[in-house]
Order: C-alpha cells, then sequence, then structure tokens
C-alpha cells in the first residue's frame, strides 16, 4: 500500500485533480497530509493554513509551510492569482463566512477544489424522516450537540451558492462511499439523492 492509498478516498481524487508543478494553496490543511502528497509526487509548490497548533506543528514536521489563520478572517495579505489551485476540502461546512472564503479562494487562485459532505444524500433524509432524529453516518459523524458543522448543503444548494458569490462550477464529481478509508465510485445518476460527498472544481465567472 502507497502513502497515498492512505490518505481519505477524496483526497485522492483531489490529488488526481491537481496538475503537476502547480502552485497550491490547502485552507484548513490539517496534519498537511494533502499537500505533502502533491509537493512529494506531483512536485507541485505547496503552501497551508490552519488553526489547530498541534496540526499545525504536525505540519511543519513534514517541513512544509504552513502559516496560522482564521479562513473566516479571509485571506489577508495574499494577491490575487497567486495560486493556481486552492483546496478547501470538508471544510466549507464549518465555516463561519462560507460565502467570504469562496469568494477569497477565487481571487487568490485559478481554480478551487471544494469537498463537502452532501446532506441531500437519501440516508439523511431517511435518518430524519423516519427516525426523527439528526442524521448521524458515516460522513456526518457527530451528534448535533456536538458537530462543527454548521452550515448544512446540498449538492443543488452549492451550486447556487457558487453562483451567487461570482464563480462557476467547472467540474462536480459526486461520490459515494461506504467509509471514508474504502474505494470510492462517481455516482451518475441522481447525484443530489445518491451521492454522500461531493468534490467540485470551481473558478470565477469569466
Amino acid at each position: 500500500m502507497s502513502a497515498a492509498d492512505l490518505l481519505r478516498a477524496d483526497l485522492q481524487l483531489v490529488i488526481s485533480l491537481v496538475p503537476p508543478g502547480s502552485r497550491v494553496l490547502d485552507l484548513g490543511c490539517g496534519d498537511g497530509s494533502l499537500i505533502a502528497h502533491l509537493r512529494d509526487e506531483r512536485g507541485c509548490e505547496v503552501r497551508g493554513i490552519e488553526l489547530a497548533p498541534e496540526e499545525i506543528a504536525a505540519a511543519l514536521g513534514r517541513g512544509l509551510s504552513v502559516v496560522q489563520a482564521d479562513l473566516d478572517d479571509g485571506l489577508i495579505g495574499y494577491p490575487d492569482a497567486a495560486f493556481d489551485v486552492v483546496v478547501l476540502s470538508q471544510t466549507i461546512q464549518v465555516m463561519r463566512n462560507p460565502a467570504l472564503v469562496l469568494r477569497e479562494m477565487l481571487r487568490v487562485g485559478a481554480r478551487g477544489i471544494v469537498t463537502f459532505p452532501n446532506f441531500g444524500h437519501w440516508r439523511v433524509r431517511g435518518y430524519l424522516a423516519f427516525k426523527g432524529r439528526m442524521p448521524v453516518s458515516e460522513s456526518i459523524p457527530f451528534s448535533w450537540y456536538d458537530t462543527p458543522n454548521i452550515h448544512h448543503t446540498t449538492l443543488k444548494d452549492f451550486r447556487e451558492f457558487v453562483s451567487a458569490n461570482g464563480g462557476e462550477i467547472e467540474r462536480e464529481i459526486p461520490l459515494s462511499a461506504g467509509e471514508w478509508r474504502q474505494e470510492i465510485h462517481e455516482v451518475n445518476w441522481w447525484p443530489n439523492l445518491l451521492a454522500d460527498t461531493a468534490v467540485a472544481v470551481v473558478r470565477a465567472k469569466s
């Protein structure tokens, strides 16, 4: 098993979407696993932003360039079009100001790659409808009282959100997976109903 195989399945897909040699900024980069792979396997010039000190320490231990900042304050200090790709993985739903974060992504990067859980998935709908309780699933593994997910979106909602904030979706990849670390597959039919996760490539409207 390669090191890339140990990454979450959606992150493996993100890696495949980043052209070799790109300038990449990872927002909410965690311990730097994604950008370390992009640097080592695709020759990318990588940077990361993270809030949690322990995650920053882990990323620095990998020899990565990571700064501490709150994404909800924007990307102050980063010039326009400074990066080829800006990644926001499983983070937009926890942002207080997701619209600001998206606009800043589109400002500093030629393209953005956003991954997020799809709250329109049939299991989420069924859980609430038949159990009368807030859903807990593989992709949304939190109880309502301790969830970091403060903005719940579906694929349909996300499309409108991107358009309303000056962007357009270049490619949408709906995914379904039993567990994060198992193989995932692309959903070709009724994506808003059948996909539990989505990866979207976005850019500023031309």
